[in-house]
């Protein structure tokens, strides 16, 4: 049979949509393939530049005094970043996962609240914690490793939270039903099973919230100012980390400088990546354990 008037609209349209959803997957896939070939390409630069100076000796020796002076390393950094971000996961975990709980299992208007300055918190810029944790600790207390701890504590909470709450919600209710239907309290449904189902995405999320406190240079510089001559281990001390390193070190006119400052870029980008993988890794098990 000879296909009618009315069918030839249709098959019009159907040709056109084919061709526009051709069109936009091809756009997308573009998209797709510059993004990653523009990470790829700031990956390869930073590892070639890094990758001339950084050795054995750079992750343990300190910088020369004469910042024309080539050898030395970044321990120091390493060092301080380690203790200034471990105070603030240490401080912002527990306070970011109860805070979370508080959000998606009871509800009101205190989590809705909570919920809105969390949004709030997690795009404000980082140097506002910065000067925020400036005029209430440092005008006190003078520039310290706390300082820098505290200030990391507010950039890493919200994401903590936000992170969290979100992971909570994916528990399937049947599970918080049947734990109340054998008698369980809410308390105690939530500590026996959400918090365990949702254990490997809420250790996700804190990972990659350590991942941004690592890289953060802007609060630091208010805040904990660094420390590029030893080591210090002393939290109430300046200290120096990683990324006040590769500040301090990029900004100066030394060619022997700026190469510290390349390899310690390459340090930090391996140390983010290292967690970002993890954080990837748990989130997958967290997947293929709820699968079962």
């Amino acid at each position: 049979m000879a296909a009618g008037p009315s069918t030839l609209p249709g098959r019009r349209s159907a040709r056109r949509g084919l061709a526009v959803n051709a069109a936009v997957t091809a756009v997308l896939a573009l998209a797709a393939v510059a993004a990653v070939a523009l990470l790829l390409w700031v990956l390869a630069y930073v590892a070639g530049q890094g990758l001339r100076y950084l050795g054995p000796t750079f992750l343990t020796r300190t910088p020369p005094g004469d910042p024309a002076q080539a050898g030395g390393g970044f321990v120091n950094g390493i060092i301080g970043s380690v203790i200034i971000v471990g105070i603030a996961t240490a401080l912002s975990a527990p306070i970011g996962i109860a805070a979370a709980v508080h959000l998606a299992e009871y509800g009101g208007r205190l989590a809705r609240a909570a919920g809105f300055l969390t949004d709030v918190l997690i795009g404000l810029p980082s140097i506002v914690t910065g000067a925020f944790v400036y005029a209430l600790w440092v005008v006190n207390f003078g520039f310290s490793g706390l300082a820098g701890a505290a200030a990391l504590f507010l950039v890493m909470l919200p994401l903590v939270i936000r992170a969290t709450a979100e992971v909570l919600r994916l528990v399937p209710d049947d599970l918080r039903e049947a734990s109340l239907a054998l008698g369980a309290s809410h308390a105690r449904t939530i500590v026996s099973i959400v918090l365990p189902t949702a254990r490997s995405g809420i250790t996700t999320g804190v990972l990659l919230a350590v991942a941004r406190a690592v890289g953060e240079t802007a609060p630091l510089l208010l805040t904990a100012l660094g420390n590029d001559l030893f080591v210090e281990t002393n939290p109430t001390h300046r200290m120096s980390t990683l990324s006040l390193q590769i500040f301090n070190n990029a900004v100066t006119g030394f060619r022997t400088a700026q190469a510290r400052a390349w390899a310690g870029t390459l340090t930090l980008v391996l140390i983010v990546l290292a967690f970002s993988f993890g954080a990837r890794l748990l989130g997958r098990r967290g997947i293929a354990h709820s699968a079962r």
